[in-house]
């Protein structure tokens, strides 16, 4: 079977959730905290309370109508705390982040590993 997920990244859209939802066809809302952020002029800071409060709001608004809400939530509690207002689907990790900690993390193992130097 087939799955239409459409994605809500602004402010406009955001406003529009109902409509969006309610199209014919589209099974659920993909709610892009990151873009909607940097659209509600708050780039880099989706972890604001007036950017979380929006997604909250549109998160109650879409479950509502019945329809499947996701969202990326790469913070722990956050993905759980939406996981607990309905949310069906949970990106928790992004890839470029995960390489990177691990890159990190395997370097910082190597930097208290190194022999040191007589």
């Amino acid at each position: 079977s087939v799955c239409l997920l459409v994605q809500v990244e602004t402010i406009d859209a955001l406003a529009q959730i109902e409509a969006i939802a309610a199209v014919d066809g589209i099974d659920g809302v993909f709610i892009g905290p990151a873009d909607l952020a940097a659209s509600m002029g708050h780039l880099g800071a989706a972890e604001l309370p007036e950017v979380v409060n929006a997604i909250n709001d549109a998160i109650r608004r879409v479950v509502a109508m019945g329809k499947a809400v996701g969202i990326l939530a790469v913070n722990e509690a956050r993905a759980r705390e939406c996981i607990d207002m309905g949310v069906r689907f949970v990106a928790v990790g992004v890839d470029t982040s995960l390489m990177a900690q691990a890159a990190r993390a395997l370097s910082a193992r190597f930097k208290t590993a190194a022999p040191t130097q007589a």
